[in-house]
Order: structure tokens, then C-alpha cells, then sequence
């Protein structure tokens, strides 16, 4: 079983939410919270695999409570922001404070489901359209770009992580197998010392490997 905890401070959402959730057979609810204070007061007694994290809220926003969640805590819950706008700063903050994707408020039911079962599983939730566009509006304050560790096939690779394209994707366009490239993705979050392809899309613009549309 999955266990999710959910925090949004609109109860129509986060109901909505919760029964989506208890709904599935290998997913179960193991709280929910009005705001990040709260959430970080409940997860402190209950055990949850992954979190549902709304980005504006009063009290405490969605990436505070990420950051202090999240920091030095290496048993701590995969985070999923949750945001209105595919242009949403605090979303960007969030995921730079650790969590694992975001996810936009008005997705599908089965891609708020799928996203929860592909975090569980330690990948990273990237929608290509929204990723882009909220990197596009933030790159104008990202610094310049830095050496960085990697071989030319790597960079390659990355540079198509960034936009947001799966292995599958990344293998075709590369004349490689799906392996390979997976591979390849082990050894760059390896190398560059990230967590998962989020971080991974993060440290390709931050260092210049890849650019706004």
C-alpha cells in the first residue's frame, strides 16, 4: 500500500482529493492538512510514502513546509507539488527544495494517480509542456553557466531529460536502447550527485545546458 498524505487548504479540493485517493486498491490515506504548519505537525506522528503538497496556503506555504520536511531527513516522504498555474514561481521554489514533480490542480484523476505510483516507485513526476514553460519563465533568473563533470553523450542525454522527454523518447532520438539511456541517466544523477530527473531538468538550466524556447 501507498500511503498518501494530502494538504490543501481549500476542503472541497482536498475531499475531492482523499476519495480519489481511498478509491484505489494499492493506495491508502494516511492524513491531511489545512496548511503546511499543520501537515508538518501530523507527519511528525504518522508514517506517509508521499505527500500531496498544496503551494499557496496561509500560515505556511507549500515550499517552506517542502524545505523543512524535506531537510536532512533522507526517510522522509516524496513530495508532489500541487499548483493552479503551469507558471508558478512556487512551484519551481518547491521543487528546488526537494520535492519530487509538481502537478497541476486541474490534471486528470489518472495523472494525479499515475504521478503518486511513479514518486512511490523513486522516479521523478515531469510534465513535459508545464515543466518547459515554468522553466522558461524562471531561466531569466537562473545563474550562468558552470564546468560541469559530464562526457558529451551525458550532456546530450540531459539536455533531452530537460525538455522533458522520456527514455523511450530519448532512446529514438539517439539511436540507442531504452537501457543505454537509462544508464546513462544513473550515471549523470550519479556524477552531478541529484536525486532524480527533477533536480537533473534544475541543474541543466541552472549551468546553461539548455535554454528557454
Amino acid at each position: 500500500m501507498i500511503r498518501v498524505f494530502v494538504v490543501d487548504d481549500q476542503d472541497l479540493v482536498r475531499t475531492g482529493t482523499v476519495m480519489v485517493l481511498q478509491a484505489q486498491p494499492d493506495m491508502e490515506v494516511v492524513g491531511e492538512a489545512r496548511d503546511g504548519a499543520d501537515a508538518l505537525a501530523r507527519l511528525r506522528t504518522v508514517r506517509a510514502d508521499v505527500v500531496l503538497m498544496d503551494v499557496r496556503m496561509p500560515r505556511m506555504d507549500g515550499v517552506a513546509a517542502t524545505r523543512e520536511l524535506l531537510a536532512g531527513a533522507p526517510e522522509a516522504p516524496k513530495v508532489i507539488v500541487l499548483t493552479t498555474f503551469d507558471l508558478d514561481e512556487y512551484a519551481f521554489a518547491a521543487l528546488r527544495a526537494g520535492a519530487s514533480g509538481f502537478l497541476l490542480k486541474d490534471a486528470p484523476a489518472e495523472d494525479m494517480l499515475a504521478a503518486v505510483r511513479t514518486v512511490h516507485e523513486g522516479d521523478a513526476v515531469i510534465a513535459p509542456s508545464t515543466t518547459r514553460r515554468l522553466l522558461d519563465h524562471v531561466a531569466p533568473t537562473l545563474p550562468a553557466p558552470g564546468p560541469d563533470p559530464l562526457t558529451g553523450r551525458e550532456r546530450e542525454v540531459l539536455c533531452h531529460i530537460a525538455r522533458g522527454r522520456t527514455n523511450a523518447e530519448i532512446a529514438g532520438l539517439l539511436f540507442l536502447s531504452e537501457g543505454t539511456v537509462k544508464t546513462h541517466v544513473g550515471r549523470i544523477l550519479a556524477k552531478l550527485e541529484l536525486r532524480d530527473r527533477v533536480q537533473a531538468v534544475i541543474w541543466a538550466y541552472e549551468h546553461g545546458l539548455t535554454h528557454p524556447r
